[in-house]
């Protein structure tokens, strides 16, 4: 379906994968370099779904408008904020979880370090975006401990823009959060042979730890 935020932003589109059974809403933005129908959403949209969890996609103005770079982040958190307060309206009753790979999960947390948001029960992050590659650094992790809602990080272990061991301090200075390290994954979770692990498998633990992780926290 089609959206419209507003004269500003204009008007993004936003696709659903419904449950059959559905327990939450997980809202689900793409990462910087691609929109929501790249493979890695559209199979996480439709995995999520199986699990009894309706699965919301959505494009950032920018990727909505052809352009490459997201530009400032105010307009796409605005966005962020914008989309909330729809599904919130189309699913009264359910509980709201929000997540993203890369650029859209930390989109997605600075929407909720900057206002409190009821409607937003949790946090997932498909590969936070920690620093650029090779410029190690926390200080994107700044925002994050004014985020109040549980947080679930999960990240590959050989990520470049994400030091582990920078991760896990981070983690270590946070509540209500958990870290789940996919071995020898990148930022895009693909993992060597000699893992013994296919793309296959590692998206499947993606899914199934989700929907877990969000069973848990509703009320």
């Amino acid at each position: 379906m089609e959206l419209f935020l507003n004269d500003k932003l204009g008007k993004i589109s936003v696709e659903i994968d419904r449950a059959s059974r559905p327990q939450a809403v997980l809202i689900i933005a793409h990462g910087a370099g691609a929109g929501m129908h790249h493979p890695f959403m559209s199979t996480l949209a439709r995995g999520i779904a199986d699990e009894d969890i309706h699965a919301v996609r959505f494009n950032f103005p920018y990727m909505e408008q052809g352009r490459r770079s997201p530009g400032s982040p105010k307009a796409n958190i605005e966005t962020w904020r914008l989309i909330v307060e729809h599904i919130a309206t189309i699913y009264e009753g359910l509980d709201i979880f929000i997540s993203g790979k890369s650029y859209g999960g930390r989109m997605a947390s600075h929407l909720m370090a900057e206002t409190a948001n009821d409607k937003v029960k949790g946090i997932i992050y498909y590969g936070f975006p920690l620093h650029a590659p090779g410029r190690d650094s926390k200080d994107r992790a700044d925002h994050l401990s004014e985020v109040k809602v549980p947080q679930l990080f999960l990240q590959g272990s050989k990520d470049k823009l994400a030091n582990i061991d920078m991760m896990d301090q981070v983690i270590g200075e946070l509540s209500k959060v958990e870290l789940e390290v996919i071995q020898d994954g990148d930022h895009s979770f693909n993992v060597p042979k000699k893992s013994g692990k296919t793309k296959e498998e590692v998206m499947d633990f993606l899914i199934k730890k989700s929907a877990k992780w969000i069973k848990s926290q509703l009320d």
